[in-house]
């Protein structure tokens, strides 16, 4: 499939955002492949995300910014543009259970993800052989309570180290240090399994099951300094009954977090997904 130019845009709304960037398009012959809007009418901003086939633009992407900036300064636009072809390099992050990194493997494996998985870190060996089925580096970091601040030092050596365009957190049963969370705004990827905003923390099967709850459910969000409140990428539910012990919750909700945890990365590596203060605009 021919590559194309991904231009996102988040501004305040005005009349004539759409009209002047497909002018500026038009101009250079851009074809326009997909186009997607979404205007804001409380919080009073605008988004917008247009696909165009990079064959049909007479310049390279640091061209196409040169161009582009002065429309940018017009409408204080917030926005960035990316080439489909340029794959973002993805660090994933597990501890030992492999539901959620095993599908994103799968996924890997059959082209289904447009990154490229260049490494996994986790603080336990137990996937060790999983991992390197698949001819991807694994890295052990070991988080002993007594010294965490060095395990996470060597972690984000690692990260540094494989130059992470973003991090998953497939499962990763460890709260990073804000100085990870800052140095990746945006970048960072959670799978909770729960529907935030209930049941934030840990053992949120266990405290549905307390409340008997009829949908479980599992969210895809961005990771801040704050635990679990993060903007939300995905979220998913499926329904359950008094008849379901916490085991059962466990089981349906594995399937349910893999498949909220892969669109939302889908979503992430697509440049589909535009963070406004705590909100996303996902344009899936």
């Amino acid at each position: 499939m021919e590559h194309t130019y991904r231009l996102v845009i988040a501004c305040p709304d005005r009349v004539g955002i759409v009209a002047k960037v497909s002018t500026f398009l038009a101009t250079y012959n851009g074809w326009i492949t997909e186009a997607n809007h979404h205007a804001d009418q409380v919080s009073g901003w605008f988004f917008m995300r247009n696909e165009i086939k990079a064959s049909s633009m007479p310049f390279d992407l640091e061209s196409f910014r040169i161009a582009f900036e002065p429309i940018a300064r017009e409408f204080g636009m917030k926005w960035h543009i990316s080439d489909s072809s340029q794959r973002k390099r993805v660090v994933l992050m597990v501890s030992k259970e492999s539901h959620c990194l095993a599908d994103l493997l799968n996924r890997r494996a059959t082209n289904e993800l447009e990154g490229e998985v260049v490494a996994v870190i986790s603080n336990h060996d137990d996937l060790r052989r999983l991992v390197e089925w698949h001819d991807i580096p694994y890295h052990c970091v070991p988080v002993p309570k007594e010294n965490k601040a060095e395990a996470f030092a060597e972690t984000a050596e690692l990260i540094e180290q494989y130059q992470a365009d973003v991090i998953v957190l497939a499962r990763y049963m460890q709260i990073l240090p804000p100085e990870i969370c800052d140095r990746y705004p945006g970048r960072i990827i959670n799978i909770h399994h729960s529907f935030l905003p209930s049941f934030a923390g840990a053992r949120p099967y266990h405290q549905a099951y307390m409340r008997g709850v009829k949908l479980i459910g599992a969210t895809c969000h961005y990771v801040t300094q704050d635990l679990d409140e993060g903007p939300i990428i995905d979220q998913d539910v499926v329904r359950v009954s008094h008849s379901h012990a916490v085991d059962d919750l466990v089981r349906l909700g594995r399937d349910v977090e893999k498949n909220v945890l892969a669109r939302g990365l889908r979503y992430h590596l697509e440049d589909r997904v535009i963070v406004h203060e705590n909100k996303t605009v996902v344009f899936a």
